[in-house]
């Protein structure tokens, strides 16, 4: 069992009195500033930008003072990267490296430079990491109506010897403990989050929508029908499993429902595409697919803008954009 830590296991004091820089202020680096700030820490912003970005007018008006990256790790005795992976390299190299003193923290929330060594931290910093299991703005909501959403922690490099006082310490300053923190490492982080964006969140649920809604279309049977039934319909299902699992789900459902989906199930979700799915993984462990990923981004993306315009014009996209226009209440 996965060791998870709580508010009892943390002390804020480990951060208190301390300067945290937060690289970064879009939906994860907003929510972390302001959830430290709101439980008593000195927080800066570090920003990449120029004046005029949205984001650098969002953390003056919240009231942060707002610096260069490389004046903000001066100042910081404790830095939160929240910017891309694919701009971190170049980032640390020319200005949080050469401004970083021994004693410091560097912290992420997730490992992929780290991991698959694109930054090469000194050995006299610590490095470490927090990383919420979930999006910025719910990671802000939960923190201030009482709650916190739940976090993984791990430790890379402890050159102070108290790099997880102060893990902990940061996960209790935005929320994290009141949930629960779970004890992982930057390569269990990193190789997961890939594999399940890539085989299930993300790419997987897609295909399989896209799958569907194409084989109703063939079959004769309205546009419309099939977005309901392949994509809309999705999130409620989604919701349950979120709330109970799925035992809940299927409790939640009709009879109907759930056995044609025990038995169907495993027909499409076969043998050969879990088989793939091992494939994926070997190709995330590797480091393989952070290689592809990273000369895709350097390379100017344009086979990344090609998949993403293939999917706007998708069919099941076009049908849905206009669906939505029936229901304002999502938005």
């Amino acid at each position: 069992m996965a060791t998870i830590y709580y508010e009892k296991d943390a002390d804020l004091s480990a951060i208190k009195g301390k300067t945290i820089a937060v690289i970064g202020y879009g939906s994860q680096g907003h929510a972390h500033a302001k959830n430290l700030r709101d439980s008593g820490i000195n927080v800066i912003i570090g920003h990449r930008g120029g004046a005029n970005s949205k984001t650098y007018q969002a953390a003056k008006e919240a009231g942060f003072e707002v610096l260069s990256v490389a004046d903000a790790t001066k100042r910081a005795d404790i830095l939160m990267i929240l910017v891309p992976d694919t701009i971190q390299k170049d980032l640390f190299e020319n200005e949080i490296k050469p401004n970083l003193r021994p004693g410091m923290s560097l912290m992420w929330a997730h490992g992929f430079n780290i991991h698959f060594k694109c930054v090469d931290p000194p050995k006299d910093v610590d490095v470490f990491m927090i990383a919420p299991k979930g999006p910025g703005h719910l990671v802000r909501d939960e923190f201030e109506r009482g709650a916190g959403v739940p976090c993984l922690v791990a430790i890379y490099q402890d050159a102070t010897g108290d790099a997880l006082k102060k893990a902990l310490a940061y996960g209790l300053g935005i929320g994290g403990a009141r949930a629960g923190i779970i004890e992982t490492t930057f390569q269990e982080e990193t190789e997961t989050d890939l594999f399940g964006e890539q085989t299930v969140l993300c790419g997987g649920s897609a295909a399989l929508i896209k799958a569907g809604f194409e084989v109703l279309m063939e079959a004769g049977y309205q546009p419309e029908i099939a977005y309901f039934e392949v994509m809309h319909e999705l999130k409620l299902i989604v919701d349950l499993y979120y709330r109970g699992g799925l035992k809940f789900m299927n409790y939640s459902v009709s009879d109907t429902a759930e056995y044609g989906g025990l038995t169907v199930g495993p027909k499409i979700v076969t043998d050969q595409a879990k088989n793939a799915m091992r494939e994926q993984l070997k190709r995330i462990q590797s480091g393989e697919f952070a290689k592809e990923w990273l000369g895709e981004y350097q390379s100017g993306g344009k086979n990344f803008q090609r998949l993403r315009d293939a999917d706007a014009a998708h069919p099941v996209e076009k049908v849905g954009a206009e669906l939505r226009k029936m229901m304002p209440w999502i938005k």
